[in-house]
């Protein structure tokens, strides 16, 4: 038998979770035809195969978590295989006799990471019931244990978040981690845009000319070198937000694209996030992200920082306010905006110049 693993996908991430196998055991296959479609933190990805061969066995199943450098598929050498040498297979034992009066004991089918997640969470694997092959017990399968109530009577049911979700869970606890935020908000009167302004456009270009004005924004931050990268590119993440979960894809060099070509691009993009067909690069290198949720609802908001990035922008609801205008009240549309910074490489001031350049840009008609 040979063992093709798991690969790096180049996200950064440990492991990817199944959708769909596209081979079934006994198949044999050519070079580079799809063998199974996984999901990593926001793109559903093919996995070619290394090479042509029989499939022997599949390890996992949809909904499993495959950590990367895990066996994947084996493939069948030869007449026999040799299953003792492979990491997660079961080798064939000699059968103890079972006691007369005792009940016959049934092997417990799992791979040795699923058994260390199992002592890691305190599970007794005899309770867990397999929903792999051939009974096989999954990290799915402990994880749900884990996170069973003592009394099904007395506590809600939970399930384990998969996929996107997944993934924004452990990003948002990795930001909370790492990060120093702090928050800085002010509103800008729009009152004098022309009639069907593309607020989220003229939001990105605002934020490239904020960028331009004060450059430490718009860079990644290493809190373990303590040692910071300025970009002289607005690799803009623009959060997107779908039934799955967060996605946050990137318009590319945003500060020197046309109005109509960043409305194109943001259109491509969302088609793109909504079928599930973006490619994972175009989901990695934000030196800095927008989030309009105010076309949802809300003002003011204390953002999440993603590391490396240092910044964040948040434009809440549109609504009519009463202002001074020269000594005079006067009703005027207002956007509000909330700026979250890491703290660590990012001083107040450079924050409050950064959102006075992004003010100013807003109110020019």
């Amino acid at each position: 038998m040979s063992t093709f693993r798991m690969p790096d996908l180049g996200e950064g991430l440990p492991d990817a979770e199944i959708v769909a196998w596209h081979v079934t055991e006994g198949d044999h296959v050519t070079t580079d035809q799809p063998l199974v479609s996984v999901e990593t933190a926001k793109a559903v990805i093919e996995i070619p195969s290394p090479r042509a061969g029989h499939i022997a066995r599949r390890f996992g199943a949809p909904g499993d978590r495959i950590a990367v450098g895990a066996p994947l598929v084996e493939f069948q050498e030869g007449a026999a295989a040799d299953t003792g040498t492979v990491v997660g297979a079961f080798p064939q034992q000699r059968p103890t006799p079972t006691p007369a009066g005792a009940a016959p004991t049934t092997p417990i089918r799992v791979t040795p990471a699923v058994r260390a997640l199992a002592r890691r969470l305190g599970v007794d694997l005899s309770t867990v019931a397999g929903s792999g092959n051939e009974g096989q017990i999954t990290a799915a399968d402990v994880e749900r244990a884990a996170a069973a109530p003592a009394s099904a009577d007395l506590q809600p049911h939970f399930e384990p978040l998969r996929g996107v979700r997944y993934a924004m869970a452990r990003s948002m606890a990795g930001a909370r981690d790492t990060v120093a935020p702090a928050t800085l908000t002010d509103e800008a009167d729009i009152e004098d845009w022309a009639a069907g302004t593309d607020v989220t456009v003229r939001l990105i270009h605002a934020m490239a000319a904020a960028c331009a004005a004060e450059p430490v924004l718009n860079a990644w931050f290493d809190g373990q070198r303590m040692a910071r990268r300025l970009h002289t590119v607005v690799d803009m993440g623009i959060a997107m937000d779908t039934p799955d979960g967060l996605f946050v894809p990137v318009l590319s060099d945003a500060g020197r694209r046309t109005m109509a070509e960043l409305r194109q691009d943001l259109d491509i993009l969302r088609t793109q996030v909504k079928t599930r067909g973006i490619a994972p690069e175009a989901l990695r290198g934000q030196t800095i992200t927008l989030s309009n949720f105010g076309m949802l609802g809300g003002r003011h908001a204390a953002l999440v920082v993603i590391p490396p990035q240092v910044a964040i922008v948040g434009a809440g609801r549109i609504a009519p306010q009463v202002v001074a205008l020269e000594g005079q009240p006067a009703v005027r549309r207002t956007l509000p905006l909330s700026l979250t910074f890491d703290h660590r490489a990012v001083t107040g001031g450079e924050a409050a110049r950064f959102m006075a350049a992004l003010v100013r840009d807003l109110r020019t008609p």
